[in-house]
C-alpha cells in the first residue's frame, strides 16, 4: 500500500507545486490540455430540437430515475410517510434489534428483560438516521439551490420550475435504491467504522450475480471519480465561491485575501474531518437545519408578503412548462433546463450520497433507503421550488432579468430577488453561501475518503494523507480562478453516473427483496401493538 501511496503523491506534488508557483491561466491551460477530451465525453450532448441538446449522461440519470420510479412501485410517494416517522425514531427498536427479536416470539414474560438481554446485540453503524440524512444533504444542499436555480430560469424561464419539480420527484427512487445497497453492502472494520457506497456494493453485489470482474471495473471507476471529484467540485469549487462572496461582500482588494480565507477554512474543515463521519454527521447535524432554516424562513417572508402573487406565480410556472413562453427551444428547451437543473442539484443516481447513508445504525438496509428519498425532496422540491418562487414573484415586471436571457452570477441574481423584499439579506446570503460551502466540503471530504481506502487500504496513514492533501486543496481552489478545473471536477462528479447506474439496475431485485424484509419488520410491530404488546421504541 505505502508503494501505491508513494507513486500518487509522487505525480500530486508537482501538480500542487505547479499551482502555488504559476499563474491561474497556466493552471487552467494546463487542465485544459490534457483533461478536454474527458470532459467534452462526459458532457457530450445529444440534439433535441435545433436549438437545445442534452448531455447524455443526464439521460442516464432521468432514465434510470423513471426506472426506479416504476420498478418500485412509486417508492417515491408510497414510502414518503414510512420515511418521515423513520427519522422521527418510530421503527429503531427493531431496527436495532430486530422485529422478530422484539415483537414476533409471543413465550410468556418475553418484555421481562428484553432490553437488558438484547443491548450488546445493536446493529452495525455509526450514526443515526437523521444524521446520516443531515450528513449527505449538505454535500447537495448548497450554492445549485442559490445560484444554480437562477441560471435556470433566466434560460429557460418560470417554467423550468415545474420540469425542476419533476426530476426531484423521480430522483427520490434513485435515492432509495443506491442507498438501501450502500447499508446491505457496507464493510465494518473491527473497531466499528463504516466503509460503504457504490465501490462495496459494486464489489459484492455483482459477484453474487456472477460478474466478480464486471463489478471490480466498476467500482474501481468509481472510487476514482469520486476522488477527482471531491478534490474539484467538492472542495475547490466550494472553496473558490465561498471566498469570492466573502472578497465581494466586504470589498477586499488585497490579491492574497482569497488564500488568508483559505487557510482559515482549511483549519476548520480540518477539526470536523479529523474525527471522521461521527465528528462530520454531528456537525451537519446542526449546520444543515439552521442554515437551511434561515434561507427558507427568508423565502417564505417572501412569499408571506407577497401572497397575493404566489397563485399568479404558479400559473407562469405552469404555463412556461408546457408552452416555453417564448424561450429559445420551447418546450423542449424549458424542459431541458429544468431536469438539469434538478437532477445536478440533488445528485440522485451519483452514488454520493450512498456513501454517507452506508454508516446508519439499523439492521434493515432498505429503513435507510427510504430516509434517503427525503433528500432529493427536501433539495429541489423544496428548497430550490423556494428560490424560484421568490426570484419569479420580485421579477414580475422584468426588474433585474429577462427570460431567455443567459446569466452567469447566479448568486448576485438571487441575493437581488431577496433584497428587494428584505433589504441588506444579501449579508445573510453570503453567510448562508460560505456554510453551504463548509458543509458540502467536509461532506464531500468523507466521500473522496472512502474512495482512497477502497483502492488504497484502510488505516490511518491512508486517512491522514488523503486529508492532507485535501485541505491543501481547500487553501488552492480559493487562491486561484478555476476554469478548466472545475470543469474537470464537474465530470468527474457526473463521470460516478456510469458505473452507478449499471450496478444499482443489475440489482435492483435485490433492492426490492430488502424493501420487502423492511415492511414485513413494520407490520410485525404494528400487528405486535395492536394485540397489546409494549412498544420498545421509548426504550431504546
Amino acid at each position: 500500500m505505502k508503494k501505491y501511496l508513494l507513486s500518487l503523491l509522487s505525480v500530486l506534488l508537482p501538480i500542487l507545486t505547479f499551482a502555488q508557483e504559476s499563474t491561474s491561466e497556466k493552471i487552467d491551460a494546463f487542465f485544459k490540455d490534457y483533461t478536454g477530451w474527458f470532459v467534452e465525453w462526459i458532457f457530450k450532448e445529444i440534439p433535441f430540437s435545433d436549438t437545445y441538446s442534452i448531455p447524455w449522461v443526464l439521460i442516464v440519470l432521468i432514465g434510470g430515475a423513471i426506472y426506479f420510479t416504476i420498478y418500485f412501485k412509486f417508492i417515491n410517494i408510497t414510502g414518503f410517510r414510512t420515511a418521515i416517522r423513520v427519522v422521527q425514531g418510530k421503527y429503531e427498536d427493531i431496527e436495532k434489534h430486530g422485529a422478530d427479536t422484539l415483537y414476533g416470539d409471543s413465550t410468556p414474560n418475553e418484555h421481562e428483560n428484553i432490553i437488558e438481554t438484547l443491548r450488546d446485540d445493536s446493529a452495525d453503524g455509526e450514526v443515526s438516521h437523521f444524521q446520516a440524512l443531515t450528513a449527505a444533504l449538505s454535500a447537495t444542499v448548497g450554492l445549485g439551490n442559490i445560484a444554480g436555480v437562477a441560471v435556470a430560469l433566466s434560460i429557460g424561464g418560470p417554467g423550468a420550475t415545474f420540469w425542476m419539480i419533476m426530476a426531484g420527484l423521480l430522483g427520490m427512487a434513485s435515492k432509495f435504491a443506491e442507498c438501501t445497497l450502500g447499508v446491505k453492502y457496507r464493510d465494518v472494520g473491527k473497531d466499528g467504522t463504516v466503509y460503504g457506497g457504490p465501490m462495496y456494493y459494486l464489489t459484492k453485489g455483482l459477484k453474487e450475480k456472477g460478474m466478480a470482474g464486471f463489478g471490480k471495473i466498476l467500482a474501481i471507476l468509481f472510487a476514482v471519480f469520486v476522488i477527482g471529484g471531491s478534490f474539484g467540485g467538492g472542495n475547490m469549487f466550494q472553496a473558490n465561491q465561498a471566498a469570492a462572496q466573502f472578497t465581494k461582500l466586504f470589498n477586499i482588494q488585497n490579491e492574497n485575501a482569497g488564500m488568508y480565507f483559505g487557510f482559515i477554512m482549511a483549519a476548520l474543515v480540518a477539526v470536523v474531518i479529523i474525527g471522521g463521519i461521527k465528528r462530520i454527521a454531528s456537525v451537519t447535524e446542526k449546520i444543515v437545519p439552521f442554515m437551511a432554516g434561515i434561507y427558507v424562513l427568508a423565502a417564505l417572508i417572501i412569499l408571506g408578503a407577497n401572497f397575493t402573487l404566489i397563485d399568479d406565480a404558479f400559473g407562469l410556472i405552469y404555463e412556461g412548462a408546457f408552452s416555453g413562453l417564448g424561450i429559445a427551444g420551447g418546450l423542449v428547451g424549458v424542459m431541458i433546463q429544468g431536469i438539469r437543473r434538478g437532477a445536478f442539484s440533488n445528485e440522485a443516481g451519483v452514488g454520493s450520497a450512498a456513501i454517507a447513508h452506508s454508516a446508519v445504525r439499523t439492521k434493515y438496509p432498505a429503513s435507510e433507503g427510504i430516509v434517503a428519498l427525503l433528500e432529493p425532496f427536501v433539495d429541489t422540491v423544496v428548497i430550490c421550488t423556494m428560490t424560484a418562487l421568490v426570484i419569479v414573484i420580485t421579477n414580475f415586471n422584468g426588474q433585474f432579468m429577462e427570460y431567455g436571457v443567459p446569466i452567469k452570477e447566479g448568486v448576485e441574481l438571487t441575493a437581488t430577488a431577496f433584497d428587494s423584499v428584505i433589504p441588506h439579506f444579501s449579508i445573510v446570503l453570503t453567510l448562508a453561501v460560505i456554510l453551504f460551502a463548509f458543509s458540502t466540503m467536509i461532506s464531500w471530504s468523507y466521500y473522496g475518503m472512502q474512495g482512497w481506502v477502497f483502492l488504497f487500504g484502510k488505516g490511518k496513514t491512508s486517512d491522514l494523507v488523503y486529508k492532507i492533501l485535501f485541505l491543501v486543496f481547500v487553501v488552492v481552489g480559493s487562491s486561484i480562478s478555476l476554469g478548466a478545473v472545475i470543469d474537470f471536477s464537474d465530470a468527474m462528479i457526473f463521470a460516478m453516473v456510469v458505473p452507478n447506474i449499471i450496478g444499482v439496475v443489475i440489482l435492483a431485485p435485490i433492492i426490492r427483496r430488502e424493501l420487502g424484509k423492511y415492511q414485513d419488520a413494520i407490520e410485525v410491530k404494528h400487528e405486535a401493538l395492536e394485540e397489546g404488546a409494549e412498544d420498545l421504541t421509548e426504550h431504546m
